[in-house]
């Protein structure tokens, strides 16, 4: 790298840049700003590969401030790039609704390609997004034709490593050897409360060198040509993803710098004055020289046009010579699926007994079968999820086109890859586990609910029906747990007819994840399903087995497994002259948007004596059974026994249902 005054200038802009930011809106991280511009800047200025005309161009490089906490860092850069950013966006930083909030958030800003800030899980999206790019450029490969080939870059603190996300993330993205993967190390030694060697003293480098990474040291974080140098010989690696140990001064330049006290508050008047000093800066806030963004255009702006031009010219004669391979792709792009995949969509007759997931490993056939770009696995669980596509190897560092992923027992990480995946574009991706291991991924679900992300779970083993692995592996308030994320959509299908409307329901979600909530063991086809599941599961809920009168009696409202239970007491207490609706309710949050009327035919209000059946903590039933009805769940953790004893214990059976229902009639007045 030839450096000359402009570079430093850049690298200085970038620093004053992020600090107005800051002290305009009076809060925010200006350390890492401060220490790490100068690796950002070798990163914008010499490699990446971007458009700021068109910054969802597909074959861009991606770049992750995993630290997000430095997000006035990256909004400089993409102003200073010529991103839909402005001057009067950098202004409004921190402020409500603005572009450029806190954190940097996927969809909010320009150029932002992933929301971090919850620390580990930016490098581990940047690891999916590696995932991708080896996948999609294998999938589309054609002789003398690079379809897909970019790179991930991804800017990391000392918190990400220590986060366990990282270790997860890290030992994997080593495993696949993904060479196209370059993490750049903010190492300052200092975190938020202090010094890191108060609670951290790994030996990095030995780390990342045991997962098969290669490393790369820079020993002062100002140094430019070593940082270019370093990044170069990243770039040369065929068989590994590459870990650049850069040792920077945190709040660099400014009173404070080394230590903890420039982390996360503003500099202040006289913090600013001093590294003005400091840094030579004589410009007023906000302004930028001529000859900066300048610099910035024409190694950014200018290589970015002419690379995304000249694979535009590649893709269209690659459209010509391989329509074939170039039809899913360009589906996979646009988000849209084959006209035709409907008709394959199987009804399952009364007499047939299924498992959930068996149901599912059929579904996750039928659409691989159709949808090349659909991939995904599990953690170490494949086997019990029943999530493997069947005609497909394993995604491997030897086979780039398996569509099987083995997370290895990483539930984490899974997540925070299944995201990055997403964000990468040009993929439909789902991932399984048990549903009580779902707490080792909820950060992550929860950071693809904020990114509108359609990842889809497929968790399995779903109630206390699991019998003899016991309280450790019975889910019991991860049902209600999940439904309070705002932003996902949980489905917990009865059978078999509404586990493929369920699997429907999923891929024709574009905007939000899906979780489904899928039994171990075998459950009947329910008469009716196969003519109202398909509707009832696309509006959340509906009457399944009503009653034989004008109106019910009684309305019992269960999910899952334990709607042939409802079922099953629907008839007993038919015989005993109690006229009760059975509603199958799967998905909350799909029934709550549906219009007062249709809920009102569901659950008619007048209708007081309510019996909800789910075995999961009963907390948040009451909306739908109101004060008068009763809950019938599983308040304490299970137990180790067979499935039939447990059932029996929580009072999960036809009788236990209809004493429950019972209760109602001698305990409340009259509903109609």
């Amino acid at each position: 790298m030839n450096i000359d005054p402009i570079d430093q200038l850049c690298v200085n802009a970038v620093r004053m840049l992020s600090c107005a930011c800051i002290e305009q809106a009076g809060s925010g991280h200006p350390g890492l700003a401060l220490g790490a511009a100068p690796m950002a800047y070798v990163l914008w200025r010499n490699h990446l590969h971007l458009n700021p005309e068109d910054s969802k161009w597909f074959d861009r490089d991606r770049f992750v401030l995993s630290a997000g906490h430095g997000s006035s860092l990256l909004y400089s850069l993409l102003h200073l790039s010529g991103f839909n950013l402005t001057i009067n966006d950098l202004k409004q930083f921190r402020r409500l609704n603005s572009k450029t909030p806190g954190h940097p958030e996927y969809g909010t800003t320009c150029g932002v390609e992933a929301t971090t800030g919850p620390l580990g899980q930016g490098l581990a999206m940047a690891v999916g997004m590696a995932m991708a790019e080896a996948h999609l450029s294998s999938m589309y490969h054609a002789k003398q034709t690079d379809v897909i080939n970019h790179r991930t870059f991804a800017l990391c603190g000392d918190g990400d490593l220590m986060e366990g996300v990282s270790h997860e993330a890290a030992s994997l993205a080593g495993h696949l050897k993904l060479n196209k993967l370059t993490v750049l190390y903010d190492s300052n030694q200092v975190s938020l409360d202090g010094a890191t060697k108060r609670a951290y003293s790994d030996d990095v480098q030995k780390r990342f060198k045991s997962y098969g990474w290669h490393y790369e040291r820079v020993e002062d974080g100002n140094d430019l040509a070593e940082i270019d140098a370093a990044i170069c010989r990243a770039k040369e690696q065929n068989m590994r993803p590459t870990l650049i140990e850069v040792r920077t001064i945190i709040g660099f330049g400014a009173p404070g710098q080394g230590t903890n006290q420039v982390h996360g508050m503003p500099l202040g008047a006289g913090g600013i004055a001093s590294l003005r000093t400091r840094l030579n800066w004589h410009f007023p806030e906000f302004f930028i020289p001529k000859e900066v963004y300048d610099r910035f255009a024409d190694c950014i702006a200018r290589r970015g046009k002419q690379a995304e031009a000249k694979w535009n010219r590649r893709i269209d004669q690659w459209s010509i010579d391989f329509p074939e391979q170039a039809k899913p792709f360009k589906q996979s792009l646009s988000n849209t699926l084959p006209i035709a995949w409907k008709t394959f969509l199987p009804r399952y007759a009364v007499g047939i007994e299924a498992s959930g997931r068996e149901v599912s490993q059929r579904m996750i056939q039928m659409f691989a079968a159709k949808i090349p770009y659909l991939w995904g696995g599990s953690a170490d669980l494949a086997s019990s999820n029943k999530t493997d596509i069947e005609n497909s190897n394993l995604f491997s560092a030897a086979n780039r086109n398996g569509r099987n992923i083995a997370f290895g027992v990483r539930e984490f990480a899974e997540g925070a890859l299944l995201n990055g995946i997403m964000l990468h574009g040009g993929s439909r991706v789902f991932g399984g586990t048990f549903l009580v291991f779902s707490d080792y991924m909820r950060a992550a679900i929860r950071l693809a609910a904020l990114q509108k992300l359609p990842v889809i779970y497929v968790f399995t083993h779903d109630s206390i029906a699991v019998g003899e692995d016991g309280p450790t592996h019975e889910p019991v308030e991860h049902l209600m747990s999940l439904r309070a994320m705002p932003g996902i959509s949980l489905i917990r299908p009865a059978d078999a007819n509404e586990t493929v409307a369920a699997w429907e329901a999923a891929m024709e979600t574009y905007h939000q994840p899906t979780v489904l909530v899928l039994s171990r063991q075998k459950l009947p086809v329910l008469r009716f399903s196969a003519e109202r599941a398909r509707e009832g599961v696309r509006r959340g809920g509906y009457v399944l087995s009503p009653q034989t009168g004008a109106r019910p009696e009684g309305i019992l409202i269960a999910t899952g497994s334990e709607v042939q239970l409802a079922v099953a007491a629907q008839q007993l207490l038919k015989q005993s002259g109690h006229d009760v609706s059975v509603v199958s309710l799967p998905c909350f949050d799909r029934f709550e948007q549906q219009s007062k009327s249709y809920r009102e035919s569901v659950l008619p209000s007048r209708i007081h004596r309510r019996l909800s059946i789910e075995l999961g903590t009963t907390l948040g039933w009451e909306r739908y059974v109101g004060t008068e009805g009763i809950r019938l769940g599983v308040d304490t953790f299970g137990a180790s026994g067979s499935a039939a004893e447990l059932l029996h214990n929580y009072g999960f059976t036809k009788k236990g249902i209809v004493k429950h229902y019972l209760q109602l009639i001698d305990a409340a007045a009259p509903s109609i």
